[in-house]
């Protein structure tokens, strides 16, 4: 992987894949979710906001009633997974244990 931001192909998505358990793929997109109430998942979207700002890549997330998802691809990319998706997605998931998220399978 020469660039961040360089489409992945199939083999190094299922690598990358593989770094990432938990994470699944939904098309050009890695998807995850967690447990967590309402205001905590508020601020480990704050949280994650900020790191998203000094890396300069950004995930969708949807807040729910005690549930909080997060959505990644790389929109300058052609919406399509590069290296920087499965970084922020390990990213995710080292704030979301800080916040005491519990991942949600399935």
């Amino acid at each position: 992987m020469s660039d961040e931001k360089t489409p992945l192909t199939e083999e190094q998505i299922a690598a990358a894949l593989v770094e990432v358990p938990g994470w699944r793929r939904d098309g050009d997109e890695i998807t995850r979710s967690y447990g967590i109430r309402y205001h905590g998942g508020v601020a480990m979207i704050v949280h994650v906001a900020d790191v998203e700002r000094l890396i300069g890549h950004h995930a969708d997330i949807d807040l729910r009633w005690g549930k909080v998802r997060f959505g990644i691809t790389t929109h300058d990319a052609g919406y399509l997974l590069t290296a920087a998706d499965f970084d922020l997605a390990q990213r995710i998931d080292a704030i979301a244990a800080a916040h005491q998220a519990e991942p949600i399978d399935g």
